[in-house]
């Protein structure tokens, strides 16, 4: 990927994962590598732009940390007010899932695992969520083309 930075790979979503999200979207079809990498540029760039905005929106309410409400509300002064459902279903899977495995931090506790593998593992649940949310949207645009 060109940059002027020179570090842009490392602000970008790992290619093993696009790949797996379009071959589990769409199994039969074959995507040149030039798409593939077009699909990872489109989801970087959709997240800065979401990231940016929310933060904008963050500090205007003269918070610190950018909420799921923040995300929301750049969603929707970007125009993507119509993913908006969507995305508030699935923060509401992720917050069940949270939810569970705090329940379930007792017994895990007593299993070994730490608190730092639990966070691991809900962090990674929320960007598997993250992707499949840059791959519908990547499909509708494809659909609006």
């Amino acid at each position: 990927m060109a940059s002027s930075s020179g570090n842009d790979d490392d602000l970008t979503i790992p290619r093993a994962a696009i790949n797996k999200m379009i071959k589990e979207t769409l199994p039969n079809v074959r995507v040149a590598n030039d798409a593939r990498e077009l699909v990872v540029n489109c989801c970087t760039e959709f997240i800065h732009l979401i990231s940016s905005e929310a933060n904008e929106i963050c500090n205007k309410s003269e918070k610190k940390t950018i909420s799921p409400e923040h995300v929301i509300q750049a969603l929707e002064s970007l125009g993507f007010g119509s993913y908006i459902s969507e995305v508030k279903e699935v923060l509401q899977e992720c917050k069940t899932v949270a939810l569970k495995r705090r329940k379930a931090s007792s017994r895990l506790e007593n299993l070994g695992i730490p608190e730092e593998e639990l966070l691991r593992q809900q962090q990674e649940l929320f960007a598997q969520v993250s992707e499949a949310i840059l791959v519908l949207l990547w499909l509708e645009s494809l659909m609006l083309q």
